[in-house]
């Protein structure tokens, strides 16, 4: 029902609206470390202990996204999501909301590929009421057919406006599906229109029975808690509700070799300044030989990853071609993920040859490497950045709870920063030679309507 951007700003809101108030929380020294355990039911439990302010922040995690979804049923995930804020056989719809409301905290969700998540943000007295509203709409929704008619117009009109109506999320969506030939990536997290229209009751019931159970979810408590506390808390409530069926691993299929080069053209009157951006198919954290994935981290780093990056260097400093010129890596996925390079141009400078520019860069690295001081500044950003999210509990909690829904550890979390600080100017240059071949690439074309058939 949010992005995770929006959701962490309005967590940050809860925490100034809770720092207000009295402060209830003891001066306890916070030795930040993680505690990880299993109820009888299977369900997973993470604590992160941060003593600071008297807020906390509390997720669950499932283990079923957009890509889990049977064919012919996009968005059932993310229509799910909405259900889940709906009357329970307990608690009547919208009580939740109201109930986290009245204590000035905060709540939402989010679903992806790989997981859905929801979260409240509270003062710690509230954590036991939030568990057992948590607890409850696991098992006890109320699904007829008026709620499901409601709700699915809902993400209906929600589809028109977030996609339908915005001509990057269009090309977004076409690229994606260009992109994955085969892999469930390609279609989107907020379902095709023409599927969305005729999920039903049935669907719903089917998804929630199969998925919403405590052994396949991901409880995360992060802030001021005591990881004995917590467990008492979760067994009291989650530890309550009977275990689901044992589901199989998760599957999916396999995307082939990719040998062609391929683009996708959007023109649109609506857009002003044309973009572009070129993606390849590349390992995941998940799905990564030991050592690829933080070389690849690196790689978007030093190539593309801030104002300090070859890309915005070049092109945005020193040449003065583009507004923007980035790249990323979006790591933290289930199955194979994707590496991306971005531009748009200033002033009179073409889209051509901003393209052609970052080219250059990628084409360079490939062949000669990165310097051992950026590779060192850009593993500082990386381990600071890790630093940094110890410093906000609602990152942390993402952070944990997105590897452990994309069959990540906890261990995995905490070795990371050693991880990162072994990888080699070697590596980096390999996987750049290895993953980004332009031959087997897919890149998206934004242009006005002026630019058509330029």
């Amino acid at each position: 029902m949010t992005s995770q951007a929006e959701w962490l700003r309005g967590t940050l809101l809860a925490l100034a609206l809770v720092m207000t108030g009295p402060v209830l929380a003891d001066n306890k020294p916070d030795d930040g470390k993680v505690t990880n355990f299993l109820l009888d039911n299977g369900m997973e439990v993470v604590v992160i202990p941060d003593h600071r302010a008297p807020i906390v922040t509390h997720m669950v995690w499932y283990k079923i996204g957009s890509a889990d979804e049977p064919p012919g049923k996009s968005g059932i995930a993310h229509f799910f999501e909405h259900l889940m804020f709906k009357a329970t056989t307990n608690q009547a719809a919208g009580a939740f909301d109201r109930a986290v409301s009245a204590i000035g905290g905060s709540n939402n969700a989010f679903t992806s590929y790989d997981y859905t998540a929801f979260y409240e943000a509270v003062v710690p007295q509230a954590l036991e009421q939030m568990m057992d509203f948590e607890a409850d709409r696991m098992r006890n929704l109320i699904l007829n057919d008026d709620v499901i008619a409601t709700e699915r117009d809902v993400i209906l009109e929600e589809r028109r406006s977030r996609i339908d109506s915005n001509p990057q999320a269009v090309l977004g969506e076409e690229v994606d599906a260009t992109l994955w030939q085969n892999q469930p990536y390609r279609i989107p997290v907020i379902g095709w229109m023409q599927e969305m229209e005729k999920l039903n009751r049935a669907d719903a019931k089917a998804f929630y029975d199969k998925y919403y159970t405590p052994n396949n979810a991901v409880l995360v408590v992060a802030g001021d808690v005591d990881p004995e506390v917590v467990k008492a808390l979760a067994e009291k409530t989650y530890g309550k509700i009977a275990r689901g069926p044992d589901l199989p691993p998760r599957i999916r299929p396999v995307e082939p070799e990719q040998n062609t080069r391929r683009t996708v053209t959007l023109t649109d009157a609506r857009v002003s300044v044309p973009n572009f951006s070129t993606q390849w198919v590349v390992p995941s954290y998940h799905t990564a030989k030991p050592g690829e994935a933080e070389a690849l981290d690196l790689l978007a780093e030093i190539l593309g990853g801030g104002s300090r990056s070859r890309l915005h260097q070049q092109l945005v400093v020193k040449q003065g071609i583009a507004a923007e010129a980035g790249a990323f890596f979006q790591g933290t996925m289930l199955d194979a993920t994707n590496f991306t390079v971005y531009g748009a141009p200033r002033g009179d400078a073409k889209l051509a040859d901003v393209q052609a520019a970052i080219e250059v860069e990628v084409a360079r690295i490939a062949k000669d490497g990165v310097t051992s001081g950026e590779l060192e500044k850009a593993k500082d950003r990386f381990v600071r950045s890790m630093i940094f999210a110890r410093d906000k509990q609602d990152s942390m909690a993402n952070i944990y709870g997105a590897t452990l829904a994309t069959g990540g550890s906890v261990r995995d979390v905490e070795g990371w920063p050693g991880r990162v600080r072994k990888v080699t100017a070697d590596e980096v240059r390999d996987v750049a030679a290895r993953y980004l071949n332009l031959n087997h690439s897919t890149s998206g074309y934004l242009l006005p309507q002026t630019q058509a058939g330029n």
